[in-house]
């Protein structure tokens, strides 16, 4: 079963794509009916039809995702695909997320649910959520926090293996070791990932501080040990310093 759009894909199932406009209010989420359309699900005071939503989000992927690959290009470890696939998991019971993964060739994907492209206001929130994701490949973070779950769980075992534990107890404490190990960079990679993406979104026209909006509508993680993301306001704050370094104001 095909879960993954094209940007291409995603306009056919819009049908008619009217202009975006810039009205605040919520978004409600996105339905695909089985005819092929795409609609917006019942959300009173509604600021953005579903046409209007997917125009928003297509525009700025036009926008961000040449400058993403530039930035790429001139800043990740040379070797480095820079050839960015946006897709859209085409799934509508999924939460409002975006992530980024790479394919079977290497070719680094960023992925977008129904609920975020619905939920986001404008398209500066858009921009800044893609600039986010691709900063993830182009600090190289999917395999840094491969190689830390690696080194957790080698050393979760070995130490169990050195207390006589069994080796059901081994392969737990090698999971327990590789969750740690993975986590353990996590808040960095999170905050680095918004400081670039914040200038991708910048250099594409965007406005980053208006973009990290975003974070007002996710859960505060708060100061969480081992927690996987900083606290909202953290990322704020960086967004707003990174926009004023620029000449964006914050």
């Amino acid at each position: 079963m095909q879960r993954f759009l094209t940007l291409t894909a995603v306009l056919m199932l819009a049908g008619c794509v009217v202009p975006a406009t810039t009205a605040p209010g919520p978004v409600g989420p996105l339905q695909k009916q089985p005819g092929g359309g795409v609609v917006q699900a019942v959300s009173p005071g509604s600021g953005l039809t579903a046409e209007q939503a997917i125009s928003t989000f297509v525009s700025a992927v036009q926008r961000v995702e040449p400058v993403a690959e530039q930035v790429c290009r001139q800043r990740a470890t040379p070797g480095t695909n820079c050839d960015l696939q946006i897709v859209v998991d085409s799934r509508t019971t999924l939460p409002p997320n975006a992530f980024q993964t790479v394919d079977g060739r290497g070719r680094p994907v960023i992925g977008f649910t129904l609920a975020l492209i619905a939920d986001a206001r404008n398209a500066d929130e858009i921009a800044f959520v893609l600039g986010h994701e691709a900063s993830h490949h182009i600090r190289g973070h999917i395999p840094k926090r491969e190689e830390s779950a690696l080194a957790g769980a080698l050393v979760a075992g070995v130490l169990a293996q050195a207390s006589g534990a069994d080796a059901a107890a081994v392969r737990a404490a090698q999971d327990a070791g590789a969750q740690v190990g993975a986590r353990t960079y996590s808040r960095e990679f999170e905050l680095q990932a918004d400081a670039l993406g914040a200038e991708i979104a910048f250099i594409a026209g965007y406005d980053p501080v208006r973009g990290s909006g975003f974070f007002d509508r996710l859960p505060d993680p708060g100061d969480q040990f081992l927690g996987s993301h900083p606290p909202n306001a953290e990322r704020k704050a960086l967004v707003r310093s990174v926009a004023a370094r620029l000449g964006g104001g914050g």
